[in-house]
């Protein structure tokens, strides 16, 4: 076995020595090759010859709803594939992990959400009479309840939560990109997934840990629950619910603002929930709306056509 961070090393070496890229190009290579370590070191992955396709799908999955941009994101596909050839070349390992990974494909001009029979399937999904069940519920409800991104639910702690549990009024804040802090009101079905959780989920997996977590939601060593692990989670809902659609933690935050515009809501006030800088952001969503509003008239009015 050959650590990760001794092949990356390796590699950087190579780029420089022996094909003589700029400093520029290597350096985007160093970032693209730290941000891969971490999340594998996320995974508890260290040695080079542990790492398998899924960690690798893992690992462009927490790209893509890191909203980073698909430029980016390809060029951290390539950076790694590179990486497993030049491992693979040097002995670290018979297959190259991440040879059929492909980056994401560029979606469409409009985001993509769910009907809520969808999300209702999704957020039935966990079977809420296992520890895990109520973890992966409260991941769900969470993600949906708030619009929010999946890495500012697995940052929440569970003093976060506690305090908003014990007054309805109170709302959730979160910390968004640029530490930016928001409040969103936590409706009650994300309230009871949380509850529960708290009272018959956490505690089991809290006794699995070395030591204690501040995390709210926790991993099945008792730490908190990396962005790639919540990914696997919310793939296994959609595969249970049987949805023939592909979601991301994005769709649900998608689902979450077309959702709440749908039923009304003035688009800045769901510019704030979604901490969206510009309401040009968030106006996006509108068009959405604007089509379902279409398809809804085409189907019901008797002169449509």
């Amino acid at each position: 076995m050959t650590s990760l961070e001794a092949v990356i090393t390796a590699y950087l070496d190579h780029l420089l020595i022996d094909r003589g890229l700029s400093t520029n190009s290597i350096d985007a290579y160093r970032r693209d090759l730290a941000r891969y370590q971490r999340v594998l070191a996320d995974a508890s992955i260290t040695q080079i010859e542990e790492v398998t396709e899924a960690d690798v799908l893992a690992f462009v999955g927490s790209l893509t709803d890191s909203g980073l941009a698909r430029t980016s994101i390809a060029r951290a596909v390539v950076s790694v594939r590179n990486l497993h050839t030049f491992a693979v070349a040097e002995g670290h390992g018979r297959e190259n992990p991440a040879a059929e990974v492909r980056p994401p494909k560029p979606p469409g001009r409009l985001p993509k959400a769910l009907t809520i029979a969808q999300v209702q399937a999704l957020l039935d999904a966990p079977d809420r009479t296992t520890p895990e069940g109520l973890r992966d519920a409260t991941l769900l409800e969470l993600l949906y309840g708030t619009g929010a991104r999946i890495s500012e639910i697995v940052a929440l702690d569970v003093d976060d939560l506690t305090r908003v549990l014990a007054d309805p009024e109170m709302g959730l804040r979160l910390l968004g990109k640029g530490d930016k802090e928001r409040l969103v009101p936590l409706g009650s079905f994300a309230r009871d997934a949380v509850d529960a959780w708290l009272v018959r989920g956490r505690p089991v997996f809290v006794e699995r840990g070395a030591k204690s977590s501040p995390a709210l939601v926790l991993n099945q060593r008792g730490g908190r629950l990396s962005r790639q692990s919540a990914w696997a989670v919310l793939q296994r809902a959609v595969a249970a619910a049987g949805l023939d659609a592909e979601v991301s933690p994005h769709t649900l935050r998608h689902s979450y603002a077309t959702h709440l515009l749908d039923g009304g809501a003035d688009v800045r006030v769901v510019q704030e929930l979604l901490g969206h800088a510009s309401v040009a952001t968030t106006q996006i969503y509108t068009l959405v709306t604007v089509d379902h509003l279409r398809e809804t008239y085409l189907t019901s009015h008797p002169r449509a056509y």
